[in-house]
């Protein structure tokens, strides 16, 4: 008797499977890299956000080829739903971006929703957004445990040195 584990193989497959099949994927993709480009900062799950991160700045570097381009525009046509915006990439967005090498975009993560899936939750936006900057909190390092006993150790040489010294 042969024991196997399912191994998960792709076969050809790429990126994660989200939806009810590949087309409702791409649909969804598209939808959230529309409200990008509308908003230029969304809020979703962390492996949506990673995977339409990618198609963004693919769609962007195609963009940066410019509107006479006849690749760049079918690309835009394609992943925007909303073809108001197709002028927005290109007239508002590409020359913002002009001197970004790669890197388009940035991915914060966030608290986990609160809902019963508890997903991991992300913040996506695009560089040079006109909104104020999204703060990732610092660590309280003055109240960690290590911290607090090496100042107690500190303060306690200081005295101890010149209680001696005297």
């Amino acid at each position: 008797m042969r024991l196997t584990l399912p191994v998960l193989i792709a076969h050809g497959r790429y990126g994660r499977r989200m939806g009810l099949g590949p087309e409702s994927r791409i649909n969804m993709l598209r939808n959230i890299l529309t409200g990008l480009v509308r908003h230029e900062r969304i809020e979703t799950t962390w492996a949506r956000a990673d995977e339409v991160r990618i198609y963004a700045e693919k769609l962007i570097d195609y963009a940066k080829k410019g509107d006479t381009d006849e690749k760049a525009m079918k690309m835009a046509s394609f992943w925007l739903t909303e073809k108001d915006l197709v002028h927005k990439l290109f007239k508002v967005l590409v020359p913002r971006l002009e001197s970004e090498q790669r890197g388009y975009t940035r991915l914060f993560h966030i608290p986990n929703r609160d809902s019963l899936d508890r997903a991991k939750m992300a913040v996506l936006e695009l560089r040079g957004n006109p909104f104020p900057p999204l703060v990732t909190r610092q660590p309280d390092s003055d109240g960690s445990l290590l911290n607090q006993l090496l100042r107690g150790y500190r303060e306690e040489e200081t005295q101890s040195r010149a209680a001696g010294g005297d």
